[in-house]
């Protein structure tokens, strides 16, 4: 395996990891979204609040290092995607923004009202990002960079994909961490939304690739000759998850669907390789010279040993509920303002 290869492999990796942390995030602020009025919605907002504030940053550090690799790496197909791609990454970055201040504020805000303002602007950056990102992945994967042309069927249908794969991970995490804190009238809560999460990314997922043979019938020759193992894998996982759904052993629940979503990762980067920008850059033709490769793959190798054990402490500790996360019956309490407004009991 060449360097250059070995560092995309590296990329691929962080993309595995983000779907599977990241886009749980986003999908926990769309059901906080969803969740209804501030009485009928206090409980599973508690729930989803609970559960992603010790994490929620850390799970996003894998973009930021995709980020970084991408344009150290392969600056030329970096540069590509940035100037094809500005309009999708830009509302993406919009959503990142709204997502982070609203958190924040829903955390610091004293009246109702606010923090019912905050759930809102978290809860709709929580939905762009990961539609506009994977409308971009979409862009990609039709061969649209940088040839132009980004709004493609195939493109804004991997966007829902993204959105849809996003809640039903979330839903899952959350099901378990209902689980795990002993509140069973959420169990069902999220196990309901879980299926139709699931139910509509299987949905999305035959509607994108049938958009995928329209718009690059070669992409779609690929991704079912060659990608076809990893396809099974992940159907296989994702059913495994629905019926799993049903038991107690949480953490095969998580691991399990985890994995589907990772068999569809792979998936696409077996199906789209040696090509970066599918069919006009390899990843040999768009690497960085060998020895920033060779000082990247170092890096990669200190950054496992120096982060990993850090974020199994962090979801270690956070399993153990010893991050100051509130305790399962402090979740029905109903908090007050001065006006005596019930806020989301956070």
């Amino acid at each position: 395996m060449s360097a250059a290869t070995a560092v995309a492999a590296v990329m691929v990796l962080a993309i595995t990891l983000y779907a599977c942390t990241g886009l749980a995030d986003h999908g926990a602020g769309i059901w906080d979204l969803t969740a209804g009025g501030r009485d009928r919605g206090r409980r599973p907002r508690s729930l989803i609040d609970n559960a992603i504030t010790p994490v929620w940053e850390a799970n996003h550090v894998w973009l930021i290092y995709l980020l970084v690799l991408c344009w150290t790496a392969f600056g030329s197909a970096f540069a590509s995607i940035m100037t094809t791609l500005f309009v999708p990454l830009a509302f993406a970055l919009l959503g990142i923004v709204l997502r982070a201040a609203g958190f924040a504020m829903s955390k610091d805000a004293a009246r109702a009202r606010v923090r019912h303002l905050a759930g809102w602007v978290f809860g709709v950056g929580s939905f762009l990002t990961p539609f506009w990102l994977g409308t971009a992945v979409g862009a990609v994967v039709t061969g649209r960079v940088p040839t132009g042309g980004w709004v493609t069927p195939t493109a804004l249908l991997v966007g829902v994909l993204t959105v849809a794969i996003g809640a039903y991970v979330s839903a899952v995490y959350l099901l378990a961490e209902a689980h795990r804190t002993g509140m069973p009238d959420l169990i069902g809560y999220f196990r309901t939304r879980a299926y139709l999460a699931g139910g509509l990314g299987a949905l999305l997922g035959v509607a994108a690739a049938i958009a995928l043979r329209a718009d690059e019938k070669q992409m779609y020759d690929r991704l079912l000759s060659r990608g076809w193992p990893l396809l099974i894998v992940s159907v296989l996982a994702l059913t495994a998850s629905f019926l799993l759904a049903n038991g107690t052993r949480v953490w095969r629940l998580r691991l399990v669907s985890a994995a589907g979503v990772a068999a569809l990762v792979w998936a696409w980067a077996v199906a789209q390789y040696p090509y970066l920008l599918p069919f006009s850059l390899t990843v040999s033709a768009g690497a960085a010279p060998a020895a920033t490769l060779h000082w990247l793959l170092i890096w990669f190798v200190a950054a496992l040993v120096l982060v990993i054990p850090a974020l199994v402490l962090l979801f270690w500790l956070d399993q153990r509920g010893e991050l100051h996360e509130e305790s399962a019956k402090s979740l029905g309490q109903v908090v007050t303002d001065p006006k005596g407004v019930g806020h989301r009991g956070q």
